[in-house]
């Protein structure tokens, strides 16, 4: 059931300012007084936590991007059902920092079979959000803010520009073909600015008054 809750993702890649992005929209409409679950992928519930670590880790890439989607898939079936679907039947506004987008983006660009890809959307039954912000940012940008944090790069972070190129590419053309649900958000401004765009446009979109 989906409930009277509304569904927003953000998407975009390394560095872009995601999770940032989804933990400063939360508390900006937690002060207008609506409710809100934040949450991420992979991960989000306590079994797609786990299968987190191991899609992070690599574990997964050695047997492929179809194997890696299908991995993706299942956590995101129980994300779905312990998480997501629940706080949107609740009347909450979730917030998913990545969602199915960034399985077309990453493992689409990989070589997973696009086939695969539309069969494994149909099996899981992936929500449509009502609205996806595509932060957009040159990845050696991304990259290099990527650097300055205290910790090893992770599985996806580790690869090569030209694939990282490749997956900016992939979500503006998502974009392109689904104007009506994505909004692109420049991500190289300074913080406030960014987040100002994206309050804008989940006011404008969503019919919110925002502050």
């Amino acid at each position: 059931m989906r409930g009277s809750g509304r569904f927003i993702t953000l998407e975009g890649g390394e560095g872009a300012g995601k999770s940032t992005h989804a933990t400063r929209l939360a508390d900006s409409l937690r002060g207008m007084g609506i409710s809100v679950v934040v949450t991420r992928e992979p991960g989000g519930s306590p079994r797609a936590e786990t299968l987190r670590d191991l899609l992070l880790s690599g574990r997964f890439a050695s047997q492929g991007p179809d194997t890696e989607a299908l991995a993706f898939a299942i956590a995101r079936a129980d994300h779905l059902s312990e998480t997501i679907r629940p706080a949107l039947a609740a009347g909450a506004l979730v917030i998913s920092d990545r969602f199915m987008d960034s399985t077309r983006a990453y493992q689409g660009t990989a070589g997973a079979d696009p086939a695969l890809l539309d069969l494994l959307e149909a099996i899981v039954g992936a929500d449509r959000p009502d609205l996806t912000l595509i932060l957009d940012l040159p990845p050696g940008a991304g990259l290099a803010r990527m650097r300055k944090r205290n910790r090893p790069p992770d599985r996806f972070e580790r690869d090569g520009l030209a694939l990282h190129e490749a997956r900016r590419q992939a979500y503006l053309d998502i974009a392109k073909r689904e104007p009506e649900r994505c909004v692109v958000i420049d991500a190289t401004p300074g913080p406030d600015e960014v987040a100002q765009a994206i309050l804008k446009a989940v006011g404008d979109r969503l019919g919110l008054t925002v502050r």
